[in-house]
């Protein structure tokens, strides 16, 4: 039986072959999502190991954070670009917890992601929820948690109110636009929680400030941010 079902499978595999999501070439045998040379050759930032990196300085003089970090660099035309695009807009949600499980690696190796108590994802209001059908925010929280071993918390920090695209604004307009966006319904769960916040993609930081002004409201709650990508 077990043997009927290999074949099967590999018949399958070879009408529809999978494919790397990075780089579109045929999978082989134990490779999953990503091929083995994208998955060492993704444009790494190793910000984990620099604390005064392009990520962090974002923040100075607006509001604290322990630590913040991206995965990789977001080039236009090149793999993560098509990565993202894959998992954001295509349905390819397991990339996230893939990406995830890498920067746990990654977070492991920095003492500045130690002792964390929970991770939160930023939220989609419902109707993009509605629409997209996952939150790839959260696809990336649940990888990091896999590996990291701590809870994630998706029912606290909520969007209420649903916002315009970013694409082209100024940093200013993002700003703007992403006031009085978010609320944390339960802070007392947080009180004197070390908290890592997530996100796929950061450009200006806006969105991510303002979930962070919202979290640091609270009562000896830490802060640290992580996400996959930012701009070279």
């Amino acid at each position: 039986m077990k043997l009927r079902s290999a074949y099967l499978a590999d018949f399958v595999a070879l009408l529809f072959p999978e494919v790397c999501e990075a780089c579109g070439i045929t999978l082989v045998a134990g490779e999953q999502l990503i091929c083995t040379d994208c998955r060492y050759n993704l444009p790494f930032t190793n910000f984990h190991f620099k604390p005064d990196n392009m990520v962090a300085q974002q923040f100075w003089g607006k509001i604290h954070v322990e630590a913040a970090y991206a995965m990789c660099y977001f080039a236009k035309g090149g793999k993560m670009q098509h990565l993202m695009h894959q998992f954001k807009y295509k349905g390819r949600s397991k990339i996230g917890n893939l990406l995830g499980n890498i920067a746990a690696a990654q977070l492991q190796e920095s003492s500045s992601y130690d002792n964390l108590d929970a991770i939160i994802p930023v939220p989609l209001h419902r109707k993009r929820l509605r629409k997209r059908g996952y939150n790839q925010s959260a696809c990336f929280a649940q990888g990091i948690a896999e590996k990291l071993n701590i809870p994630v918390i998706e029912d606290n920090l909520v969007r209420v109110r649903a916002t315009e695209t970013q694409t082209h604004r100024s940093r200013f307009l993002r700003f703007e636009n992403m006031q009085e966006v978010f609320q944390v319904l339960d802070p007392g769960a947080l009180k004197n929680k070390y908290v890592l916040l997530v996100d796929d993609v950061i450009t200006t930081g806006s969105t991510l400030e303002s979930c962070g002004a919202e979290l640091l409201k609270i009562e000896g709650l830490r802060l640290s941010i992580a996400t996959i990508a930012c701009a070279e």
